[in-house]
C-alpha cells in the first residue's frame, strides 16, 4: 500500500521519492513522506549519497516535504486498489515476482508501482519477446498499413507489441496486434519452416515451429502504456480499441486511477515503452513528434530502435529519416528487419549496454534531438534541403523551451474557470511557493492570465 500511496503522492520520476524508497524502504519512506515522522540528518545523507550529492540532502528531502503536501490529504492507497480491483484491475510493485525486470534498467527513473487491467501480471513478457512499435497520431494510410502489418507479423512470431492506445500509428499496432492474435486463437496455423533469430548462446537460428502455435496464442498480442489512470479510457474515441487490448493483453499506467492524461505525462510514459521492449520501431513521425522521444529513451537504454523509411516529399516520414541520419537506428520494412533487432537481446538476454552519447540520450523533450558532431552524412546538400523545409512546417509550441516544472504547471491550468494557487499545488505536485513562482514565469509568456481569485491557461506571447 505504500509504493500505491506514493503514486498519488509524487509524480513518475521524483528523484527524491525513488532515492528515499530506496534508502528507508517503502513504508517508512512514506511516514517520511507525509510528515508523520522525522527524517532525520543520517537518512537525509542517504538519500543525497542515493542521488549522487555530496551534501543538500536536508534541502532536497525538506523541499520534496513540501512539494507533496499538497497531496497529502487526497491519499487512501486502501480505496484506490479496491477502485480498480472493482475493475478487474491490479496493483504491481518491484517485490512482486510478476515485476518486470526490464524496468530496472531506468534506474532511479523506474515506475515505483504499476497499475493495470486485463491480463494478469504473471502474463506480462520478457523485454526479449517485446516490440514497441510507435509513431505519429496524425498518420497516412501508408503508416497505419505498415504499422498494422509488422504488428500482426511480429504477434505470428511470438512477440507482444507495446504502444501508447493513442491515434494514428498507436492504434493500428494494436489493431493490427490483435487480429493476429484472433487469429491464432481461433485457426491456429500449421508450423512453419521459416526462421527466425535464435534464443539461445549458441548463434544457431532456430526453425518457425520452436515458437508453435499454443505459445503464439498464449502470449500477450499487446500492451498499451497509458498517461492517465488504467480506470479511464483515454482518448475517449479509443474505448472499444482499448477494451480489446484489456480483454486480449493488458493496459498499464504508472499513476494511479483517476489520474488525468497531461502532456508531461505522455512524456514520461515514453520511458516506460521503451524500458518494456526489447526493441522500440517508428513507422512515422514529423520532425517533432514524440514518437521520437520514445526511440531515444530506447537508445540510451541500450535497446535497439528501427525506423521505417517513407517518402522524401513527405514531412509525416521527416522524423524517421532524421533518426536514420542523425543516430544508430536501423532502417526496417518488414517483419524480419525488426526481429533480426531482438536477436542480440535474445542470445544475452540483456541490451546492449547503456549508451551515453550526445545522439542517444534521451531527450527532456520530444524536440531535443540534436545531431553530434561528426554525424554521418551530415553535409549532403540534398537533405539539407528536405530538412529545413521539415522544420518550416513545425512551428514551435507554446510550451516549448520550459523547464520540466513549469510544464507540469501548465498542463495542471484549466481553461476556463481560475484554479487557486493551492488548487494547482495539489493537482501539478508542487509547493505552493513553488507554483507562484511558476506562475510568474508563464504569465510573462502569456501562458497562464489571472482570473478571479485563480488563474488559468492564457493565449501565449509568440515572438
Amino acid at each position: 500500500m505504500a509504493r500505491a500511496a506514493f503514486s498519488r503522492l509524487a509524480e513518475p520520476q521524483d528523484a527524491v521519492a525513488a532515492a528515499l524508497i530506496t534508502v528507508a524502504g517503502p513504508v517508512d519512506a512514506l511516514r517520511v513522506a507525509t510528515g508523520t515522522v522525522r527524517s532525520g540528518a543520517r537518512l537525509e545523507r542517504a538519500v543525497a549519497e542515493e542521488l549522487g550529492r555530496d551534501d543538500g540532502g536536508p534541502a532536497m528531502v525538506a523541499a520534496a516535504i513540501e512539494r507533496w503536501a499538497a497531496r497529502v490529504r487526497t491519499l487512501a492507497p486502501e480505496r484506490d486498489v479496491a477502485v480498480l480491483a472493482r475493475l478487474g484491475g491490479w496493483l504491481l510493485t518491484p517485490e512482486d515476482d510478476a515485476w518486470p525486470v526490464s524496468l530496472t534498467d531506468l534506474g532511479p527513473e523506474a515506475p515505483l508501482c504499476l497499475w493495470g487491467r486485463g491480463q494478469p501480471p504473471s502474463a506480462l513478457p520478457a523485454s526479449s519477446r517485446a516490440v514497441a512499435v510507435v509513431g505519429a497520431r496524425d498518420s497516412t494510410a501508408y503508416g497505419e498499413s505498415v504499422s498494422a502489418d509488422l504488428a500482426h507479423g511480429l504477434v505470428l512470431a511470438g512477440c507482444t507489441v507495446v504502444s501508447g492506445g493513442a491515434f494514428g500509428i498507436d492504434a493500428q499496432a494494436h489493431r493490427g496486434a490483435l487480429a493476429a492474435h484472433q487469429r491464432e486463437t481461433a485457426h491456429p496455423a500449421p508450423p512453419s519452416r521459416a526462421r527466425v533469430p535464435a534464443t539461445h548462446g549458441g548463434g544457431v537460428d532456430e526453425p518457425q515451429d520452436a515458437v508453435d502455435a499454443v505459445t503464439r496464442a498464449s502470449t500477450l498480442p499487446t500492451v498499451a502504456v497509458m498517461a492517465c489512470g488504467v480506470d479511464r479510457f483515454y482518448p475517449a474515441a479509443h474505448e472499444s480499441l482499448l477494451r480489446a487490448v484489456m480483454a486480449d493483453g493488458c493496459l498499464l499506467a504508472e499513476v494511479p486511477p483517476g489520474s488525468s492524461p497531461t502532456r508531461w505525462r505522455f512524456l514520461q510514459r515514453n520511458r516506460l515503452i521503451a524500458a518494456l521492449s526489447g526493441a522500440t520501431v517508428v513507422v512515422e513521425a514529423r520532425w517533432r513528434s514524440g514518437a521520437l522521444n520514445t526511440a531515444h529513451h530506447a537508445a540510451g537504454l541500450g535497446r535497439e530502435v528501427g525506423a521505417v523509411p517513407g517518402s522524401v516529399h513527405a514531412s509525416t516520414s521527416a522524423g524517421c529519416h532524421r533518426l536514420l541520419r542523425e543516430s544508430e537506428a536501423v532502417c526496417v520494412t518488414d517483419v524480419d528487419d525488426v526481429l533480426a533487432l531482438l536477436a542480440p537481446y535474445r542470445v544475452t538476454g540483456q541490451p546492449s549496454g547503456r549508451r551515453d552519447t550526445a545522439s542517444t540520450a534521451a531527450p527532456s523533450r520530444p524536440d531535443a534531438v540534436g545531431a553530434p558532431s561528426g554525424s554521418r552524412g551530415g553535409s549532403r546538400t540534398g537533405d539539407r534541403g528536405s530538412r529545413e523545409a521539415s522544420v518550416r512546417t513545425a512551428r514551435p509550441a507554446a510550451h516549448d523551451g520550459l523547464s520540466p516544472q513549469d510544464l507540469i504547471l501548465f498542463d495542471a491550468l484549466p481553461v476556463r474557470r481560475g484554479a487557486t494557487t493551492a488548487g494547482l499545488a495539489s493537482v501539478a505536485g508542487l509547493s505552493e511557493p513553488l507554483v507562484r513562482a511558476g506562475l510568474g514565469r508563464l504569465s510573462l509568456r502569456g501562458l497562464a492570465v489571472a482570473a478571479g481569485d485563480g488563474w488559468r491557461k492564457g493565449h501565449p506571447v509568440r515572438g
